[in-house]
């Protein structure tokens, strides 16, 4: 039974690690994902038309702090996701590269204008 428990891990963990890499996010996790860009994706429109229509600049830039918070929000929870699923998974089945692969994301991240 541990046995095959180890190799089912395995196999969920080559999953993460295959040149066809996908996600395995629950249907509420993409709705809610989902859902945010979406309304990024209106803060977007909105700034653009703000710009449009000549709005004064301090008003603009604060829509696009706000449009960068809401797409951080998704990068983290993102990022959380990935760590507590694929990551973990893989150093189980003792792949320490994705240590590497994981730091370079979070550098990637972390990078501002």
């Amino acid at each position: 039974m541990e046995e095959e428990q180890i190799q089912l891990g395995k196999q969920e963990a080559e999953h993460c690690a295959s040149s066809e890499r996908k996600s395995h996010h629950s249907e509420l996790t993409k709705k809610n994902l989902t859902s945010r860009l979406n309304r990024i994706e209106g803060q977007i429109r909105g700034i653009k038309r703000l710009i449009e229509q000549d709005t004064y600049c301090d008003d603009v830039i604060t829509q696009i702090a706000a449009t960068q918070a809401a797409l951080n929000s998704v990068g983290r929870l993102l990022l959380e996701g990935h760590m507590k699923t694929c990551v973990a998974e893989r150093i189980q089945a003792g792949d320490s590269e994705v240590l590497d692969e994981v730091l370079l994301t979070i550098s990637k991240l972390m990078k501002k204008g």
